[in-house]
């Protein structure tokens, strides 16, 4: 059967993945954080994984005002990247799985997770630049990736709770598949920042700790953080970080701390990271 290895979080920052394009990690401004994801790059070399399951957000890229599922899987044989106003990054097509995709589009829905299946999907910088972060500038990706966009933009958004609950029914679909494959899980956004208003530039770098600490620990006290003290305590878009509870909820009861970073700022966020590995 099919299994879950590992969890992975991280910020998705637009900037990081100009950064990495335009060859500017090793500048004083971003080398400290490109070196807190070196760990990163040679654990993933070391414990590859067949296929990544990324939860992510679009940023009205390929969705907009007109049409944002809530939670979407995509399903196809390969995934385009998104032209965000500046030209798609230049970075591989991400190549799909589905067969994986489809078996857990379809657990998901008899689940009573009213999932949108999306057999055509363009991929924006939400998913991307954790990609390039992890496994830096190859000529094609090392696994095969299942997309997960999450609508953390557009009111209403689906709750920690909710959010938690589908990552454990997403570990019950991959346990169910009948390929010897590994997965991975990825929890993508955050940590604490806001782009706009009279706040704009907002970090909470303890909030943020506290909640990696929660996360790891016991996150079925996160499932009920209401979407307010995210705005307030971690910005506008701190939202973002429910997509990590999917990732977590995917993991199992108890889980082992591989490597966890943090750095602020970059690009007037807060960056934070993790490896988790489920405990037998």
């Amino acid at each position: 059967m099919a299994r879950i290895v590992a969890g992975i979080a991280t910020s998705h920052v637009p900037a990081v993945g100009h950064a990495v394009d335009s060859g500017r990690t090793e500048d004083d401004y971003w080398k400290p954080m490109f070196q807190g994801y070196e760990f990163s790059k040679q654990w993933v070399k070391d414990n590859p994984a067949d296929v990544d399951i990324i939860v992510y957000n679009d940023h009205a890229s390929y969705f907009g005002m007109d049409i944002m599922p809530t939670f979407g899987i995509g399903t196809a044989g390969k995934y385009d990247i998104c032209d965000e106003g500046y030209g798609p990054r230049p970075v591989p097509v991400v190549m799909g799985h589905p067969a994986l995709s489809t078996h857990i589009a379809a657990s998901l829905i008899l689940d009573d997770f009213d999932m949108t299946v999306l057999n055509k999907l363009d991929v924006d910088h939400g998913l991307t630049v954790p990609m390039s972060l992890m496994y830096g500038q190859p000529d094609a990706w090392p696994t095969r990736v299942i997309p997960f966009p999450v609508n953390v933009v557009m009111y209403p958004q689906p709750s920690g709770e909710r959010c938690l609950a589908i990552g454990k029914a997403i570990r019950d679909a991959v346990a169910n598949f009948d390929e010897d494959i590994t997965v991975r899980v990825w929890g993508t956004g955050g940590m604490s920042h806001q782009i706009q208003g009279a706040r704009a530039g907002l970090i909470n770098l303890p909030w943020d700790l506290q909640f990696m600490d929660d996360l790891i620990n016991q996150p079925e006290v996160l499932q009920y953080k209401p979407h307010l003290e995210y705005m307030i305590e971690a910005g506008s878009e701190g939202v973002e970080l429910i997509m990590w509870l999917i990732m977590r909820g995917a993991l199992g009861d108890n889980v082992n701390e591989v490597y966890r970073f943090n750095h602020v700022p970059a690009s007037n966020t807060s960056v934070g990271h993790l490896i988790l590995t489920p405990k037998d």
